[in-house]
C-alpha cells in the first residue's frame, strides 16, 4: 500500500521533518509549508485531496485546521515535550544559560514539570502557557515578557516561530524545534494508524440476496456497487464488493438504495451483507446477516461485521432517511434493534446526549457515563455513527501524541 503524507508548517520545520521522516515508513512525503500559522487552513483545504494524512509539525497548525473542521484523514501533530524540550535545556546550560528560570508556551504545564523533574531541575520558577484556541503570537510574547519584568525569568522557549520574532530583540528566546525521535515516532504512528483505517475500507464485502423468484433488473440495481454477481446453489444470489464502497452507496449503513426496488417488484426481499478480512470470514457473516434479515420482516437488510454487530435496515427505513427525520425520532426499541444495542443501553445515551448537546460527546466520556471500558465505548459511538444518529464533528483534546479524541454530535 502507497501511503502519501502531507507535511504541514513553517518552512524550515517542514523540511527537517521531511528529511528526517523519510525512512520512518511512509512512501511519499509532501512538504506543505506555509510562512505564517494563519495560512493554516488555506494549505490543508488545497492538499487533503492529494495525501492520504496529515502529519502537522506542531500543535498550534494541528489545532487551527481540527477546529474549524476541515481535517477528514488521520492526523496527527510531533509533540515538542519530552526530548525536544531536554535537549533545548541542555543546550542553553551548555551555553552557560540559567534554566531555573525560564518561561514556556505552548505545552502542557504537567509536561513540562514531568520533564524538568526527570532530569532533576528546579521548578518553582519556571511559568508555563499552555496553547489554546485564540491565542496568538502576539499574546505569547506578551507571556513571556511579562514573566521577564514581573517574575524575573531569563529565557524564553517558544514553540511558534511568529513569537521567536517578536521576542529576539527583546530578550534571550529559544524557538522549539522537533527532535528526530519525536518525528520519526510519530510519523509511524500516523503511517500505522491510515494504513489500518485503508485497510479496514479495503475489507471484503460479500453480499446474499434472497428472492422469492429470478429478478433480471437485479444486475443493474446492484451497478452501483460496483461489484460482480453469481448465482448461488440455493437460488439466492452472491454480490461482491468492498467494505468502502459498500458504505458509501449505503451512506454509513443507514440506507439499501435498491431495497424498496426490490420490495417493489417481489413483495419480500431479503438482503444480508457480511464485512471480513477474507471471502469465508465474509460469506459467514453475509449468512448470518441474511438469516437476521429474515427474521426482521418482509423485507429487510442487514450488515453483519466482526465485531458481533448487526446493523439493521428496514425498507421503511430505506425508503427515505429524511422522511423518517422529518417525522421525529425512532423508538428506542425500533433503533436498538437497528444499531444492535440495547435499550437501556440506548436510554442512557439519550441522557448523555442531552447532558452534553452543547459540547457533543467522546468515546471517553461514554465510557465514564456508562461505566464500560473506552474500546467498548469507541465500538458503541461507531455503531451509532453507521446508523446516521452520530456525526463526527472534530476533535477536542490538546497535547498530547496521537490521535485526538472524536467529539460526536449525537441525536437520539
Amino acid at each position: 500500500m502507497v501511503l502519501t503524507v502531507g507535511v504541514i508548517g513553517p518552512e524550515d520545520l517542514v523540511h527537517k521533518v521531511v528529511a528526517v521522516g523519510g525512512s520512518a515508513g511512509a512512501d511519499r512525503l509532501v512538504p506543505l509549508p506555509y510562512r505564517h500559522e494563519d495560512e493554516t487552513l488555506d494549505v490543508v483545504g488545497s492538499a487533503q485531496a492529494e495525501v492520504d494524512a496529515l502529519l502537522f509539525t506542531g500543535v498550534v497548525p494541528h489545532t487551527l485546521a481540527t477546529a474549524a473542521g476541515i481535517v477528514d484523514r488521520p492526523a496527527m501533530y510531533v509533540p515538542y515535550s519530552g526530548a525536544t524540550l531536554l535537549r533545548a535545556l541542555v543546550e542553553l546550560l551548555r551555553l552557560g544559560h540559567d534554566v531555573s528560570r525560564i518561561s514556556i508556551d505552548t505545552l502542557r504545564r504537567s509536561e513540562v514539570m514531568e520533564t524538568l523533574t526527570e532530569a532533576k531541575l528546579p521548578t518553582d520558577h519556571v511559568h508555563v502557557l499552555p496553547y489554546r484556541p485564540g491565542l496568538t503570537s502576539q499574546g505569547l510574547a506578551e507571556f513571556h515578557l511579562a514573566a521577564r519584568d514581573r517574575k524575573q525569568t531569563r529565557v524564553a522557549l517558544t514553540c511558534l516561530g511568529s513569537a521567536f520574532h517578536l521576542l529576539d530583540h527583546e530578550m534571550h528566546a529559544v524557538r522549539l524545534a522537533p527532535s528526530r525521535h519525536s518525528i520519526r515516532s510519530t510519523l509511524q504512528a500516523l503511517v500505522l494508524a491510515t494504513a489500518g483505517q485503508h485497510s479496514g475500507d479495503a475489507q471484503v464485502a460479500l453480499g446474499i440476496i434472497d428472492l422469492p423468484a429470478d429478478d433480471r433488473e437485479l444486475a443493474a440495481d446492484l451497478r452501483v456497487l460496483g461489484g460482480s454477481l453469481a448465482d448461488l446453489a440455493d437460488g439466492q444470489r452472491l454480490v461482491v464488493t468492498t467494505r468502502g464502497v459498500l458504505e458509501k452507496v449505503s451512506e454509513q449503513f443507514t440506507r439499501l438504495p435498491f431495497l424498496d426496488d426490490l420490495a417493489a417488484r417481489h413483495g419480500t426481499a431479503h438482503v444480508g451483507f457480511g464485512l471480513g478480512r477474507t471471502a469465508a470470514e465474509a460469506e459467514a457473516l453475509a449468512r448470518r446477516a441474511v438469516n437476521r434479515a429474515r427474521s426482521v420482516g418482509p423485507v429487510a437488510g442487514v450488515v453483519s461485521m466482526t465485531d458481533d454487530v448487526d446493523i439493521v435496515i428496514d425498507a421503511d427505513r430505506s425508503a427515505s432517511s429524511l422522511s423518517a427525520a422529518a417525522a421525529g425520532p425512532e423508538s428506542t426499541v425500533t433503533l436498538a434493534r437497528r444499531v444492535g444495542l440495547n435499550p437501556r443501553t440506548l436510554d442512557r445515551l439519550r441522557e448523555l446526549a442531552a447532558q452534553e448537546q452543547d459540547e457533543g460527546i467522546t468515546a471517553h466520556r461514554v465510557a465514564e457515563y456508562l461505566a464500560v471500558q473506552q474500546r467498548t465505548a469507541r465500538r458503541i459511538l461507531k455503531r451509532l455513527e453507521r446508523a446516521g444518529v452520530a456525526v463526527p464533528t472534530g476533535s477536542r483534546q490538546l497535547g498530547r501524541t496521537g490521535r485526538p479524541p472524536i467529539v460526536y454530535r449525537v441525536r437520539l
